[in-house]
């Protein structure tokens, strides 16, 4: 979280990160127009938004996981809705802070991109769980091979 306050402070702002992307578009692909090199700037910042709030989900269910008692199983929907709402008021207070960064924009758009990587994260780990419950486990194909 320190980290995500950190990023949306003046020094990552979009003006800024585009005097390293939009040169680096640039000398990749020399016939790229501004206005298509810009659309691949934006589209870059957004995956990171939508990156950086799936890893941050991610951690707060590892945080809530094992701060609750062993009995849960590994996955518990009441646990996902949990993390997806504090997930959901990190990115409100992002977009809050940001509304008095002079270089920031706050944009309740960031909030949805950010809520739906966290989301995004927690189902991956969910399918996860789910594809590993399935798999057969070795110890039972070689106790049906004797």
């Amino acid at each position: 979280m320190a980290l995500i306050f950190t990023v949306s402070a003046d020094s990552h702002s979009s003006e800024r990160t585009s005097t390293i992307f939009i040169p680096l578009l640039h000398w990749l692909f020399p016939h790229i127009s501004d206005a298509t090199a810009e659309l691949i700037h934006h589209f870059i910042r957004k995956c990171a938004h939508f990156t950086e709030y799936a890893c941050l989900a991610l951690l707060i269910l590892r945080t809530l996981n094992h701060s609750i008692s062993r009995g849960l199983s590994p996955w518990s929907w009441r646990l996902f809705a949990c993390v997806v709402g504090l997930v959901f008021l990190y990115a409100s207070s992002d977009e809050f802070h940001q509304a008095f960064v002079p270089t920031r924009t706050p944009a309740f758009t960031d909030v949805l991109i950010d809520t739906s990587g966290g989301t995004t994260g927690l189902l991956v780990v969910w399918l996860w769980h789910w594809v590993r419950r399935r798999e057969p486990r070795v110890e039972t194909l070689k106790g049906l091979k004797r």
